[in-house]
Formats: C-alpha cells, sequence, structure tokens
C-alpha cells in the first residue's frame, strides 16, 4: 500500500474539487515563508502567488518606506497575489511576512491561466475576496474607534488563528507600524495584557497564556471578521 499523502494545509486549495487540484499540482513549489521577508513591493510587477499552508504574511500600506499602517493578514484560509485575480499587474501593498511558516508558490502566468479554466478556482477566490474586503474595511473602522488594547487583542486572536501556535515572533517596530501608533502606546497596550496574564512578550517573541481571555478584551471587530472569513 502507498503511503498517504499529507493533507492539503491551504484552505482555499483544500475545497477545490481533486481533479482541480491534481492539476494545478505540478505547477505548486513549497517555499519557506521567513520572518520579516518581503514578498511584495507597491508598483511591481507580481511574478509569483501564494497559497499559505502556515505562518502569516501582512499585508501594509505604505505612506512611505518608514510609514506604514497594516490592513489585513493572510494565512492558510486564503492566498496571496488576489491582484492578478482582479486583473492588475502589481500590488498597492507591501507583503511582508510576520510569521514563520510555508507557502505553495505559483506562476502569475500559470495562475492566469487556470482561473479563466472555467473551474471552481474562480468561484473560491471572489468568496475569499470578499471576506479579505471585509477585514480590510473593519480594520479601517477598528483603527479609528477603538482602544490600542482592544486592537491589540483582535490582531494577536487573528495571528493566533493562522499561526496555530501559542508562541511567535513579533517585533515593537512592526507592532507600532501595525497600530499606527508609537512604540510607548504598544509598549503599555502589552503591558496592559501581560498584567492580566494574557500574554507573555519579551525579547521579541509573544507567547499567548489565555485565549478566552484575549478574547474577553477584544473588540467586536474580531467577530465580525472571523464570521466572514468562516461563511461558506
Amino acid at each position: 500500500m502507498s503511503p498517504a499523502k499529507n493533507p492539503i494545509a491551504n484552505q482555499l486549495l483544500a475545497a477545490l474539487p481533486r481533479k482541480e487540484y491534481q492539476a494545478l499540482e505540478s505547477q505548486l513549489e513549497e517555499i519557506p515563508l521567513v520572518f520579516e521577508d518581503i514578498i511584495y513591493r507597491p508598483e511591481v510587477v507580481i511574478s509569483d502567488v501564494y497559497f499559505p499552508n502556515s505562518g502569516v504574511i501582512s499585508l501594509l500600506a505604505a505612506l512611505s518606506e518608514r510609514t506604514t499602517l497594516e490592513v489585513g493578514l493572510v494565512g492558510k484560509e486564503g492566498m496571496l497575489g488576489l491582484a492578478v485575480f482582479m486583473g492588475a499587474k502589481a500590488s498597492q501593498n507591501r507583503a511582508v511576512v510576520q510569521g514563520t511558516g510555508t507557502a505553495m508558490k505559483m506562476k502569475a502566468s500559470a495562475f492566469r491561466r487556470e482561473c479563466n479554466n472555467g473551474g471552481d478556482l474562480p468561484r473560491l477566490l471572489r468568496r475569499y475576496t470578499s471576506s479579505l474586503l471585509t477585514q480590510i474595511t473593519q480594520t479601517a473602522v477598528c483603527n479609528q474607534f477603538h482602544s490600542v488594547e482592544e486592537r491589540l487583542a483582535r490582531w494577536l486572536l487573528m495571528t493566533h488563528d493562522r499561526m496555530a501556535t501559542d508562541e511567535f515572533q513579533l517585533t515593537q517596530e512592526f507592532l507600532s507600524n501595525m497600530l499606527a501608533v508609537r512604540r510607548e502606546a504598544v509598549n503599555k497596550a502589552a503591558g496592559k495584557l501581560q498584567k492580566l496574564k494574557l500574554i507573555t512578550y519579551s525579547r521579541g517573541r509573544l507567547t499567548v497564556l489565555d485565549r478566552a481571555g484575549l478574547e474577553a478584551n477584544a473588540c467586536s471587530c474580531y467577530e465580525i471578521i472571523t464570521r466572514e472569513s468562516t461563511r461558506s
């Protein structure tokens, strides 16, 4: 008996009919996602798209090289390169690996061909596009109206969902960019969550200690984003 193949980790690929996935399989290459690697830069032509198996990729809107704000997260629930599906050649956002893992890489040209083959992939991508747009718009609302502590708890929960591990790397600089606040405010917010014994954070490594406690301290945006992402 031949050994069973590993299950398909990326949820979009896993949702494809078996024959359609098998047609894609030869065009997919598994690659590592390395912490802080930049995958896309604004206005640079996209040569490859990515279907994460694990890890987290942050989508950052940039005012300058040093001034950025996170607008979305991509993990195993989705894919990086929706701009190609929508007919664009380049991304308007910077895409940076925020949580190590792996992804299935595919040439953008091959991806375009598969999207035009009349299979289930375009339907799944339209559904995912709706989910990601909800995440992006809700994040904008969250950044405007909710406290730093609520926003941090929401972001940690979203990262925890995608990383499937309690411990991950996290720099103060990135948290500052993600929340659009100064490092002092990040330290204060993280300190409050530590005092509640919900997390520990030291030397660039954060550990989730109490998931239920984080959910209780997060804003309602987390529930809205999660409900949309899990809707069939």
